[in-house]
């Protein structure tokens, strides 16, 4: 048995994990299930037990038991910013950073800060606090998701703006379902204590029928089993010294490949897809770009560019190990990369090019299922018009 020599940046490492914070998450199905009012009775008990802790952003949405939850806590104020002549109100991070406390109670993650913040979303903002060693209790609802944000649209006709990634929940040290019966969540609704009275009727019709809150309970309730079952996997691989995303190249084991171009249609959804994938199997995957000599940097539009620079930014944010590849041949250099790294599914779109290629067997997809072997490839059809509607 040969031993690896210990270096002096494993020790910084473990020390530099050590300092970072812990997270953790409530998820909710919808408005209303409670995800605020528990944050809240955690930090009570907290703080009952002598734990400093802040509450960095909630909004209690005028529920009346909630905020009576908030007295006795200590509030960090929020900065007042003005965009655009509309004065607006942000989580102040630095104020957080400054006051350091063990715990910060942060809410609704998935928001979009304004651009003249630091960070785009608030859920980097809590990122900053964990590498500043602050605890962090947060929430969000399932839908924010990113990965989710197809399945979500196409299941419940909602089309969801901000979203979060995956990577992100991936990281949490702990989750927490906030599950309630659609039945109860109705009364709540009903009763005034989500929404305003006036408004009751429109979310009814809307977003809060029977259908949509039974798909979305569906959607949290197994998005924190796979985390569980996550956390498991890889807890029982460390400890037996395997790697879980190795665990053979091809079939039902190994890493997830997503093929992308370097204008795809649909390149959003293939990543979703990519990175449900990857996160069920509890394994590593890649965006693999290959640019052949007509895709050159010089030969390409700027739009061209453009987008691919975006889905990029977005693989990344998903936890994908983005590569770029230059080939003549995109099929013969995704297949050499996967049986080099450990990849045992490929993912790419159904081509669009003219049926005669796709007869000849010509198309980028009909060379992999041929030329394939050993690995698991996944055609990807984009039924619905509108699947991808990002802002």
């Amino acid at each position: 048995m040969t031993t690896r020599r210990p270096r002096a940046e494993d020790f910084l490492e473990l020390v530099e994990r050590g300092r970072r914070g812990r997270l953790k998450l409530y998820i909710g199905f919808a408005a209303g299930v409670g995800k605020t009012f528990r944050m809240l009775e955690e930090a009570h008990a907290l703080k009952a037990r002598g734990v400093d802790v802040v509450l960095g952003f909630i909004e209690t949405h005028g529920r009346q038991e909630t905020e009576a939850l908030v007295e006795g806590l200590e509030l960090v104020p929020r900065q007042r910013l003005t965009y655009r002549d509309v004065p607006v109100e942000e989580m102040d991070l630095d104020a957080i950073l400054a006051r350091r406390p063990h715990v910060a109670i942060v809410d609704e993650l998935a928001h979009t800060n304004l651009p003249v913040c630091r960070n785009r979303k608030r859920y980097q903002d809590v990122q900053e606090l964990l590498a500043a060693g602050i605890n962090v209790i947060g929430a969000f609802n399932v839908q924010h998701l990113e990965s989710l944000n197809d399945l979500v649209e196409r299941n419940t006709g909602v089309t969801v703006r901000e979203t979060l990634p995956d990577s992100f929940i991936k990281n949490a040290d702990q989750v927490v379902n906030l599950d309630l019966a659609v039945e109860d969540l109705h009364e709540r609704l009903k009763a005034g204590k989500i929404y305003a009275p006036d408004k009751v009727p429109h979310a009814l019709e809307r977003f809060f029928t029977g259908d949509n809150l039974s798909t979305l309970r569906e959607l949290a309730l197994r998005e924190v089993a796979e985390s569980l079952d996550r956390a498991t996997t890889g807890k029982q691989a460390r400890a037996s010294g395997e790697d879980p995303s190795q665990k053979g190249a091809g079939g039902a084991w190994g890493r997830v490949l997503v093929a992308l171009s370097s204008h795809p249609p649909r390149a959003a959804t293939l990543l979703r897809r990519g990175s449900r994938m990857a996160g069920r199997l509890n394994t590593d995957w890649f965006v693999v770009y290959v640019e052949t000599p007509g895709e050159a940097p010089h030969l390409i539009d700027a739009e061209a560019q453009r987008h691919l620079l975006t889905n990029i930014e977005m693989a990344k944010e998903l936890g994908a190990e983005v590569v770029r590849l230059r080939a003549k041949d995109p099929v013969a250099a995704l297949l050499d990369f996967g049986r080099s790294h450990g990849v045992g599914h490929i993912i790419i779109g159904r081509s669009n090019q003219a049926k005669w290629r796709q007869r000849l067997g010509l198309t980028a997809d009909a060379r992999l299922l041929r030329e394939g072997d050993g690995f698991d490839i996944h055609v990807v059809s984009f039924e619905s018009p509108h699947e991808e509607k990002r802002p």
